[in-house]
């Protein structure tokens, strides 16, 4: 019986194998179901089946060990697998290791029933595969070791030398009203300076967050009784200091009170209006609304400006996408990211909410986020 045909006949008991194995990979897999652990298996075997039988050019020979895809899908089931097991926390290691087993029982059940090439050439192959695998799995190892050294000693560096400049500035701020009598518009901008300072030294705080979020563990919230009312004026009054010469218009309406992240919030507010503030046009107002429902607050922000191509709607919320950028519009940042929106996204999605875009030439761009309550109002 020649491998593919194998493969399909036998495909239960090869994809109950791959279930077997992959309940050994803990501490990830300790509460999956067996519907998560299975995964994409039986679309992978599929893949593999009509790979086999199908007539490769010598160009998509040199292709596929260089991990191009020969198809047009735009998320191949290896792909997706991969996704769900970082979602999952599987490391690099324990996905890798899915494989080579699935490899190794494939052959294994193939070759009991008597079906393969001559049994040293079995084992020939199998000490090959196995050889090419420890290599593989050294050099991958490794490799992951300098990426996350490397990742956690620039956060480590731009986290430390960030908070020093920051900490002296919220002193000197702080010191302030001990030196002199300070007339109310010197007060006022006084505390503006210490509530910003503040903040931004919680975000900084917040970079090993986001580093979590790429890595799919998502970021944390710490929910605490807030008014969504008094924060939308505290940023709303923060961002106009930040941006004296746009007029920003705020509505609030409906009970607003609930639990949430009120730092978290504070980085969502902060990043859709400075977003639309930068890709507005000037001489437009940029306006805020935040709306209380019986079961969510909705929080929306509006700009006229150039509108959002639609072929960048779908991506506009992945991280390192960078905006659009209109002749009227303030130009992006030197050095920008493009984080602000991921980020955003990534912590209305830790509160169980939702965010969405609809942008136009006739409408404008309205960035729209939901938060559900998380407790009943007092």
């Amino acid at each position: 019986m020649r491998l593919a045909d194998f493969i399909r006949e036998h495909k239960e008991r090869i994809i109950s194998e791959w279930e077997g194995f992959a309940q050994t990979l803990t501490p990830a897999a300790a509460d999956m179901t067996s519907l998560a652990l299975r995964d994409h298996i039986a679309e992978i075997l599929i893949f593999v089946t009509r790979d086999i039988e199908s007539t490769q050019t010598a160009p998509e020979q040199i292709k596929k060990p260089q991990g191009e895809k020969l198809n047009g899908l735009r998320h191949s089931p290896a792909e997706l697998h991969a996704a769900l097991r970082l979602a999952g926390g599987f490391n690099i290691d324990q996905v890798v290791s899915e494989y080579r087993a699935l490899r190794a029982s494939i052959i294994r059940l193939w070759n009991a029933e008597g079906n393969g090439p001559a049994c040293q050439d079995i084992m020939d192959l199998t000490s090959f595969n196995e050889s090419i695998d420890q290599a593989l799995m050294e050099s991958i190892s490794y490799y992951m070791k300098k990426v996350n050294h490397s990742k956690n000693l620039f956060l480590g560096i731009l986290s430390h030398d960030l908070r020093t400049p920051l900490s002296a500035a919220l002193m000197s701020a702080q010191l302030m009203p001990q030196i002199g009598a300070l007339n109310e518009r010197q007060a006022m901008l006084g505390l503006q300076i210490v509530e910003s300072i503040s903040r931004a030294s919680q975000i900084v705080a917040n970079l090993f967050d986001l580093t979590r979020a790429r890595f799919g563990s998502g970021i944390p919230v710490l929910r605490d009784h807030m008014d969504m009312g008094f924060v939308s004026r505290q940023l709303v009054e923060e961002m106009r200091t930040v941006y004296p010469d746009r007029m920003i218009v705020l509505e609030i309406s409906g009970e607003l009170k609930g639990e949430w992240d009120k730092a978290r919030v504070g980085q969502v507010f902060s990043n859709l209006i400075g977003n639309a503030v930068q890709h507005g046009f000037k001489e437009t107002p940029v306006s805020v609304c935040v709306k209380g429902t019986p079961t969510e607050v909705a929080l929306s922000v509006h700009n006229e400006g150039v509108p959002i191509p639609g072929a960048m709607i779908g991506k506009i919320f992945d991280s390192l996408t960078r905006g659009r950028e209109g002749d009227d519009a303030r130009p992006a940042e030197e050095g920008h990211l493009g984080l602000g929106l991921y980020i955003t996204k990534e912590i209305i999605a830790s509160h169980g909410g939702t965010i969405c875009v609809a942008s136009s030439e006739k409408h404008g761009t309205t960035f729209t986020a939901r938060l559900p309550r998380a407790c009943s109002m007092q």
